[in-house]
């Protein structure tokens, strides 16, 4: 029998100490060093994912992957149109957001079609995930389920049934017996990825790994964990949100610049085809602090309701709260509205919410934070057919941004009739649509315009 050995190990890049660190040598993160039990072991025999010989560049074929859809068309747009054979998927998120759902869901419709796909679930029983099936439709005669952990024991499967796609629920649940470390260590997590990639590309089966979350928001693991995959997956959102937005960081098969906007409801994860007017559909009527802005989630332009409330603060020092929209960024808009246009916001509690649970992080949506505040501060509220769009500049004046005329396209679509931008972008606009497009050069302008 091996003698065991202790080694520390960083739960973020998996750097290895023979003692203990505060801080590690490689990643720099400090408390991330936890200790192991391992033993020395003979390095397993590694086969060839690919048996062929090197080639010269320029005499190989370019070939396009060969692409399944999937069936929910906002999965298999962010995913380049449909899983490629033998990729590996790897989708995070926080707890409860619905990576578990969503997977089932595609594992059922990738089975429709008659094609095997099998469902491993290391946190649930069979019969757990009977319950959480029953309520997503008619399940598939080509989907089966396990509840297992041990990976040499799932391989088997995969051998005997040879599915299409496997997803592994979740990967930090999977342990390999040959290593002493517990499940989910660093060491587990490197090598049952490891050994998943390496199944997965020499057989051509599609794997879905569904990752765990640490506080800070990043999967759990080594960080050689996204570097082994194809692609990685992100839910967004709060986790009691009923919009939740699925991007695309890692993409080796198509475009990081796509989102898939999903809805939770008692049936699963519903994708949602026209967002804007969903996230327009309760926008009050007549109501100051009220204002459209176009904003850009990957190349989607959508509509987002930006809300503002000012008043009076009961305290010395007046409160400010933002919800979907940048805290610095909404300080520093509210120090351009003090100092270049004088209004006395420094004895006023403000309070900004992007209305339906979406993040607006992109300076577009500046200006538009601007009138808002400044309507609600007036008490005049914004013509409910007029959306505002442009960058501050800490003078006060309107600076342009990208991709205007898709955000104007998507405005006048849903029956707005004024769009306000920067001077430059106003010129260079040549959409035929009806919609009236006024520029204006600073924040005290577009006040005129809009609130005048």
């Amino acid at each position: 029998m091996s003698r065991q050995y202790t080694v520390f190990a960083c739960q973020k890049c998996g750097y290895q100490s023979p003692k203990w660190l505060g801080r590690c040598p490689d990643c720099s993160n400090w408390n991330t060093l936890v200790e192991e039990m391992q033993s020395p072991q003979e390095a397993p025999a590694m086969n060839a994912v690919f048996a062929e010989a090197p080639k010269k560049l320029c005499e190989i074929e370019a070939a396009g992957e060969i692409r399944d859809e999937i069936g929910i068309g906002e999965l298999d747009r962010l995913l380049g149109g449909g899983i490629v054979k033998g990729s590996i998927v790897l989708v995070g998120g926080e707890p409860g957001i619905g990576k578990s759902t969503l997977l089932l869901q595609l594992s059922n419709k990738l089975s429709a079609n008659g094609d095997t796909v099998l469902y491993v679930s290391g946190e649930e029983s069979v019969g757990q995930t009977k319950l959480r099936a029953e309520r997503l439709g008619k399940a598939s005669e080509s989907l089966y389920i396990v509840s297992q952990t041990d990976l040499d024991t799932i391989e088997g499967y995969i051998d005997k049934l040879y599915p299409k796609a496997v997803v592994i629920d979740s990967v930090q649940t999977i342990s390999r017996s040959g290593l002493s470390s517990s499940p989910g260590s660093v060491g587990q997590v490197r090598e049952c990825a490891s050994r998943l990639t390496q199944l997965g590309k020499s057989k051509g089966i599609s794997i879905f790994l569904i990752g765990h979350v640490t506080k800070d928001g990043s999967i759990a693991g080594p960080r050689v964990l996204e570097h082994m995959v194809d692609v990685v997956l992100y839910f967004e959102g709060e986790r009691h949100a009923a919009f939740k937005i699925l991007r695309a960081v890692k993409n080796r098969f198509g475009s990081t610049n796509e989102v898939g906007i999903f809805r939770m409801t008692s049936n699963g994860l519903e994708e949602v085809e026209n967002p804007s007017e969903l996230f327009l559909s309760e926008r009050p009527k007549d109501t100051s602090g009220s204002v459209v802005v176009p904003v850009l989630e990957g190349t989607r332009p959508l509509l987002v309701e930006i809300q503002a409330l000012v008043t009076s603060s009961g305290f010395g020092v007046p409160m400010r709260r933002a919800i979907g929209v940048d805290f610095n960024r909404l300080s520093l808009l509210v120090a351009v509205l003090e100092r270049r246009i004088g209004l006395g916001l420094y004895t006023q509690d403000i309070f900004v919410s992007a209305v339906g649970g979406v993040k607006v992080d992109e300076p577009a949506a500046d200006l538009g934070i601007v009138m808002a505040i400044a309507s609600s501060f007036k008490d005049k509220p914004v013509d409910t057919g007029c959306c505002i769009l442009g960058e501050v500049g800490l003078t006060g004046e309107v600076r342009g941004v990208t991709q205007t005329e898709l955000r104007v396209k998507e405005a006048g679509r849903l029956g707005f009739k004024r769009c306000i931008v920067s001077k430059p972008d106003a010129k260079s606009i040549r959409i035929k649509s009806g919609m009236e497009i006024i520029g204006a050069a600073s924040v005290r302008e577009a006040l005129d315009i809009v609130i005048s």
